[in-house]
Order: C-alpha cells, then structure tokens, then sequence
C-alpha cells in the first residue's frame, strides 16, 4: 500500500505533505514539534490533525501486516490462489481480511468438522452442486456406517447440513453483504432483566432503536446496564432479510430435492452461526465508534479545562470540604509556595464553626488572601456557604470559586505529591492542589493521570488503553502549546514537553538543583542524556525568562534565531533594540516591508515567519490568556432559592453529547439539554459550548428531592 497516497485522499492534503509528514514521523519527531516547528512541509496542519494521521498511518501499517501474515497462513496450507491472494490485496479493512481467512483457520472441535471426519464432505458438496436428478437421500443411503457413526441415511444429510451451514457461515462474500443489512435495518433492543428491580437504567426497560440512528452516549448506557446486570439487550432483524442472501448465493433452483435441504441449512447457518458473529460484530463496532466519539468529547473537554486561564498574582487559600475529618486548609502565595496550613470544621457544632471562622478570618488578614478556592467533593456546599459567610467579615474584598477536585486525592497520595510536599499529610497536600489548581490548572493537573480529572462521560466504560493514549495526546499538546517555564516547571510538567523523558526530567531538575537557574536555552546541552535530537524537539517549548537573549522567553526555536534577528534588522530594528526586547510595532513594520518579499529574503515559508512575528512581538505570550476568566463569587445560593424562570450566570464544568452541565452557584449542576443550548438545530453541544464558558441560563424546572436542575439557554 501506498500510504502517502491513501492517506492524502483520506486527509485532503498534498500527497507531498503526506510523504513528509510520514517521513518526519519515522525520523523520531514528536508530534507538536512537528505541527509547531515544520509548518511549511505539511500546510500548518493542527497538532490534533496530524496525531489522526499518525494513528491513521498505524492502522494502515498494522492492516498490511496482517495481510502479509494471513497471506503466508494459508500459503502453508498450500490452498492459497491467485482469486485469495487478489482478494487479500483489495481488503480495506482487518474484518475483509478476516472474513477471507476464516474459512482456513484452525477450528475448535464444530459440527462440521465432525461430519468431515466422519466422511460426509463429498455428499455435502453433491447437495451444493444441484444437479438434475440428483436424489440427496438416496446418495446418503452409500454414507450409512455404524463405524463412522453415521446410523441412518437422514443422520448423514444432517451432517452434510452442518458442512453446508458452516461453509455458508465462513462465506467472506455473504458477510460482506449481510453487514449493510444489519446496519440498515437492525434495531438495537434492550429489556429488563428483572421488571421489577428499580434502577438508573429504567428508561431502557423496553427500549428500541435503529442500529443506524442510535447516539453513541444511549449505546454505552445500555452497555452498562447489561454489564451490571439490569438489562439484556440485543440486535433484532427481520430474518427474511438475511436469509435472502444466504438462500440468492446457494440455492440455484435447478433441484428441488437440493434445495429444501440448501434452505434448511441456510436457516440453521444463520440463526446458529451467522446471526450471533455478526451481532457481536455490530455491537462491538457501535461501542467503538461510541468509545471513539466519548473520547474525543471528552479530549475536547480535557482541552479546554487544562488551558482556563491562570489566576495570576493571587494569594489563594484551598478549602478541601469534609464532615467528620474536617476542612483542610492551605494557603499558597502567588507563586503557589505553600504559607500555611490548618484543619478546620466548619460543618460540626456551633463552638466549633466560630472557631473555625475565626481561624479562617486569622489566615485571610494574615497573608492578605485574594481568593479562596474550594473543591467540589462531598461537603462542598456546606463549605461554600461557610465561606461566603465568613468573607463578609474579612478586613478587604475576598472572592471564592468553586472548583472541580476531580484527582486531588490521586495526587495528594502520589510519588510526586511526597517528593513536592514532604513536610504535609496527604490530606493537607489535597488542599494545596485545590488552591494550586485555581492559580495555574495546566500546571497542576498535568500531574494526575488525565483519566482521573473526570470531564468525560462513562470514561470507565471506554478501552482504557486508547482512552489514555487519547488524553495524554490533549495534556502534551496543551503543554507544548503554552511552554514551561524552564527554571520552575515540576517534573511532571517537563515529562509532557516534547521530546524529554522522565530520565532526562530529573537531570533537568538535578542540574537546576546543582547549578542554579538555566541562564540559556543552550545550557540544555548540558543536562546528561539530553542529546541534540531531544534539545531540537524540546527546546522550542521551553522558556527562560531569566536569560539576556530575549529569544529564549519566546517560542522562537533556536534554529531559527538567525532568522529572527535578521528579520528584525530588516524591518529597521538596531542591535541595542534586540537587546531590549521592544518590538510591539513589529507587526505592522512587517506589512510595510511586505510578507512575502521578507520571507523571500529570509529563505523561510510565510507560516514560519508569522510565527515568529507573532513571539516577537509579544514574547512569554500565553494562549490562555486569551480564554474568558473564570466566574468568581461573593455570595452563595441554595437550591431552595431558586424558581422557575429565574435568570442566573454560571460557568459551563461538562460537556457531553446531550447537553452541558452549567456550575450556577448551588451544589448540584444544572442541565442544559442539547435542545435548550440554543434556538438553531446543533448535532452536539461542542458546537456551541466548551467547559469553562461562562454562559446566561434561565431555570426550567427544580427537582429538590432529586437535586436536579434543568435550564435552558435559549431566547
């Protein structure tokens, strides 16, 4: 296969850009090195685009190897020919591939290969050619044997009927067009496996849906349901539509005899053999492509969580809500440098809630506190309300937020949380990542496992091995698209920047540790086992704000400083001005000398150029500040408050495939169903919505006893 070829047509792109694309590929770069620094070979394709085509290009790879081992599967059972081998270059897919060498697989013990060892596969193939005046009973009548265990002339058709019924299931042809019917015309049924039990699944007691049209979050629902044990589901097809195909490939209808027995068999390889492969074929397939589109739902919402803007330049106090243990308390300075720590109980008696305002009040005039940030677990709303009360009291103006602690507690037990925070019990260390996690969530959360953040929807349900390839693909891209800090980034944030493993991490760390701050990028070359191709991946993504050259605060790679400060002599700038950093006007001082007579000059491609324009003119320029800021409160509403009509600001903390999950300011998240996002048809809420928008939503309706919101963002 070529796979250039393939993959241009699949993609749309230049076969030239495919080529290079792969080539880069195998020359060990990594993906965002390549959608940042390598613009002009693929046509400035995005970092997600090009992972697709990485994983495309995988599969493809993958499919001729299959091809090659099955081709040399059946050379050594010396039946291949040259209709196989042709058929074998055709398949598009493992499932044609597999579907061609099923026949010559090795087969457990089967009815038909008893038959065949009992000697009947010449009858079967008697009935299969139909001739005229061919009598099958009375054929069988020479397979009777008591040593063959074959007692009666009907129990030798029988057998000849399993051969028949086997061979029809093992038809490549008849699976290819039986698939399409399945798809068109099954429906997808689920029951109650007990009427009578009560679940979460009670609206998928008697449920049915076409194959074609059923939503990916309804497949993965009844999944579960049958997983736990509340459901049986199953596909259900008309057979007469299946079985016309099966009856159109064998029966020829010279032979009435030969075609009672065919039709028999054709029933039995259906409903025995055929039915239940391809039904697990097509749930398997509606689950993937379930998984598949739940995972890019939630990559999209893990995106759009890790790159919310930083709080910048607060003191945050974290409140991590509890009941019996109490609320942990940290305070952490605009650097994220823990000040303090304390235990508070502000659920317990009334003696123990004003010591614990007290102590609250104590901290905030004490290190001056901005924002208090507080997690959303099992006690929050009682917190929330605490605190809301409590900053009527404080000496200046303090603003709380509410914020997800989805993996705080992963965190707080980890390696990394010990190695960060020794002096601290785990229980303080998941108030520290609360408060963290307000200030700078990228950096924070890039140190839990993504899967445990929890912006997704039935996540657990999902192959956990791609769901974990897919997530750590959206944490290395959001990494690499903000850069790190060189001098400050922990070890699990340089782990996800291009090109560095987790041994040259520490190195990077014990340099630092030894010699003191990176005063250049190019003291990278110094780090132990940081060779020159992991300095060209990486080097591009990490920041010095530290250093003299003001090229090393940007993402201007260094094989492109040159270039960088020619460009700017070009456009009139001096030496000195270099030095000082002042290119604000430099965008419009290239327009006046001419895009691409510059690029012309400068022997680069415009994309590269307006890269570097871009850094140039704002160096240490954060993406995220680009994002709208997170809502912050003064004040706390209960659930109780709230009425029909009332209109409120909340900020958008999922979303799914039918509908998003709005934070208003009460404990429970309110709904808003897809059909409420806006007063346009939308096939999915992304469309519309990404998590941390802060949106306008009127309350529908408020299920108290349920703790269920709906609102609606229309009109």
């Amino acid at each position: 296969m070529d796979y250039s070829v393939t993959l241009s047509q699949l993609y749309g792109i230049k076969e030239e850009y495919a080529q290079n694309i792969i080539a880069l590929l195998d020359d060990g770069n990594t993906i965002p090195f390549i959608a940042r620094y390598r613009k002009e070979m693929h046509g400035s394709m995005d970092d997600q685009l090009i992972r697709e085509f990485s994983e495309k290009l995988d599969y493809l790879r993958g499919l001729d190897k299959r091809r090659d081992e099955i081709r040399e599967l059946i050379r050594g059972q010396e039946k291949l020919t040259g209709e196989i081998g042709a058929a074998l270059d055709k398949a598009q897919t493992l499932s044609e591939l597999e579907d061609i060498y099923r026949p010559f697989r090795p087969k457990r013990k089967t009815r038909a290969s008893v038959a065949k060892q009992r000697g009947l596969e010449p009858l079967a193939a008697e009935i299969i050619k139909q001739e005229k005046g061919f009598d099958p009973m009375k054929a069988a009548e020479g397979y009777v044997s008591e040593e063959k265990e074959v007692p009666t002339a009907q129990d030798a058709i029988a057998g000849a009927m399993d051969i028949i019924a086997e061979m029809l299931s093992d038809s490549a042809t008849i699976r290819k067009h039986l698939r399409p019917i399945f798809k068109n015309s099954g429906l997808l049924k689920s029951t109650a496996a007990d009427a009578e039990r009560d679940s979460v699944y009670a609206n998928y007691y008697d449920y049915s849906e076409a194959v074609k049209k059923i939503a990916g979050h309804r497949i993965l629902a009844v999944n579960r349901g049958e997983k736990e044990g509340f459901l049986k589901v199953g596909i259900v097809l008309e057979p007469a539509l299946a079985l016309n195909v099966i009856y159109r490939a064998l029966d020829k209808g010279t032979n009435p005899l030969c075609s009672d027995i065919l039709r028999a068999a054709g029933e039995d390889a259906y409903t025995r053999l055929i039915f239940p492969s391809i039904e697990r074929e097509i749930r398997a397939e509606l689950t993937e492509n379930a998984s598949e589109s739940a995972m890019k739902v939630f990559a999209t919402n893990l995106k759009q969580l890790l790159m919310q803007p930083p709080v910048k330049g607060k003191t945050v106090l974290g409140l991590d809500p509890g009941y019996r243990t109490g609320c942990k308390v940290a305070v952490v300075d605009e650097t994220g440098k823990v000040l303090d720590t304390a235990v508070i109980y502000p659920t317990h008696s009334e003696q123990k809630i004003a010591q614990s305002k007290k102590k609250l009040l104590e901290l905030i005039k004490k290190y001056n506190v901005d924002i208090i940030s507080i997690g959303n677990g099992t006690a929050s709303k009682e917190t929330e309300m605490f605190a809301a009360e409590a900053i009527k009291e404080a000496d200046h103006a303090v603003c709380y937020m509410v914020v997800s602690e989805a993996g705080a507690s992963v965190y707080s037990a980890s390696k990394l949380a010990a190695t960060e925070l020794p002096e601290l019990d785990l229980t303080l260390r998941s108030a520290v990542s609360i408060a963290r996690r307000l200030q700078d969530p990228l950096a924070e959360l890039v140190k839990i496992e993504p899967k445990a953040i929890g912006v997704g929807q039935y996540q657990h349900d999902m192959p956990q091995k791609r769901l974990g390839e897919t997530l750590d693909g959206v944490v290395e891209d959001c990494v690499n698209s903000v850069g790190a800090d060189l001098n400050t980034a922990s070890p699990a944030l340089l782990l996800r920047v291009s090109g560095l493993n987790a041994t040259v991490c520490r190195n990077i760390v014990a340099y630092r540790e030894e010699h003191g701050a990176f005063s250049t990028r190019a003291e990278l070359k110094k780090v132990p086992k940081l060779g020159p191709k992991a300095f060209e991946q990486c080097a591009g993504f990490l920041r010095v704000p530290e250093s003299r050259n003001p090229l090393d605060h940007t993402g201007v790679h260094p094989e492109s400083y040159a270039t960088a400060k020619e460009l700017l002599k070009l456009v009139g700038y001096t030496d000195k001005e270099i030095g000082e950093a002042k290119f604000s006007d430099l965008s419009a001082r290239v327009k006046e000398h001419g895009t691409k007579e510059l690029a012309a000059k400068l022997n680069i491609g415009l994309p590269t150029l307006d890269d570097i324009v871009k850094e140039l003119s704002k160096p240490g320029r954060d993406p995220r500040d680009e994002m709208p800021k997170p809502l912050l409160r003064s004040d706390v509403l209960d659930i109780n408050d709230l009425r029909e009509g009332m209109e409120l600001t909340g900020t958008v903390r999922n979303v799914i495939d039918f509908g998003a999950f709005v934070d208003i300011g009460v404990h429970q998240d309110g709904l808003v169903h897809i059909s409420q996002i806006c007063d346009r048809f939308i096939k999915h809420p992304s469309e519309v919505l990404k998590v941390g928008d802060i949106v306008k939503v009127k309350i529908l309706s408020v299920d108290t006893k349920k703790g269920r919101i709906s609102l609606t963002m229309r009109g």
